[in-house]
This record gives C-alpha cells, structure tokens and sequence, in this order.
C-alpha cells in the first residue's frame, strides 16, 4: 500500500511518499521531478502520519533537519526507484555532510571508478542528481552545477540554494 502525506514546513510544503518497507520520496510543490515515478494525484493522502511508520519516522527526521537540531543518520530504509546508475549516484549523494557542497566535476571523480561501462558523463551524473526523488535526505542540493551544465534546471538550482543557504544559517 501506499501511504503519502503533505509536511508543512518552513522550506514549504514537502509530499512525502511510503510504503509499508519505506520511503518512496520526498518532494517539494514544483519541483521540477515532482512525484517522479508515481502518480501522486492517484494516492490518497493519509490524515495521522501514525497510520504509516515510515511516514511516521520520515516526518521526525524532517521535524529534527528543519529545527536545526543535531540528528543521527536515518534509521527508515529510503527507497528510491532508479537506474543502478542513479542508485549509485544517490548513495554517494548521502555522504555529502549537512551543510557541505561539492561540485558536479567532484561527484563524478567520486563515482567513476565504481562504473563498468563508461565513467558517467557529466551530463549522465547532473540527469541522476536532478532525478532524486527523496529530497533533503539524498542531498541534491549540496552539489553545485557551473552556468554552463546548469541548462534548464533554474527550479532545482532555486531549491538547491535555498536548501543550501538553509542548513548555512
């Protein structure tokens, strides 16, 4: 089954995504892969985030990131649903510490060694890291994108600075 349930926050209002095994995603009003994979328009919202644990768990997590408090690492299993190549570039995603940045060139030395077909253009890591569909806690926005490879990507460049200058202050 799935559980979805609008957190209000601060940051704005964050969709967040489960089942019964976890989380699905995470996503904000007009972000441009809202929803990602799924047809959110065809969950129906849960009320008591009590109804789902994993709702229950993401939702003190995000409670912990948005109060600034010091917060151990996420103790729900997060699955998003992607490529094995997106997969990897998510998980390394996770070890970018709160309130720290690399660049897209740095992301893709990171992950190049680990790929057995080609090493993953520029352009293939800046698809899976725009693609992440469980924002905040598969950090997105702690990668930085030069002018040239940003393209299209104002909204997730818009989010990802407010996000960054969020964990900043």
């Amino acid at each position: 089954m799935l559980y979805k349930y609008p957190y209000t926050s601060e940051l704005g209002i964050i969709t967040l995504l489960a089942n019964d095994h976890g989380l699905l995603g995470t996503w904000f009003e007009n972000q441009v892969n809202y929803g990602g994979l799924f047809d959110l328009d065809n969950v129906q919202a849960i009320t008591d985030s009590h109804q789902a644990i994993i709702i229950d768990q993401a939702i003190k997590w995000l409670d912990t990131y948005v109060s600034k408090q010091p917060f151990e690492t996420i103790d729900f299993q997060l699955m998003p649903q992607g490529t094995a190549f997106q997969q990897d570039i998510w998980a390394e995603l996770q070890k970018i510490p709160y309130g720290e940045t690399i660049t897209i060139d740095q992301l893709v030395e990171r992950i190049k060694a680990r790929q057995t077909k080609g090493l993953g253009s520029v352009n293939a890591v800046i698809g899976a890291v725009t693609s992440n569909p469980i924002a905040i806690m598969i950090p997105s926005h702690r990668v930085l994108l030069t002018g040239d490879q940003a393209g299209n990507l104002l909204a997730t460049n818009h989010l990802g600075q407010v996000l960054r200058e969020f964990e900043r202050s």
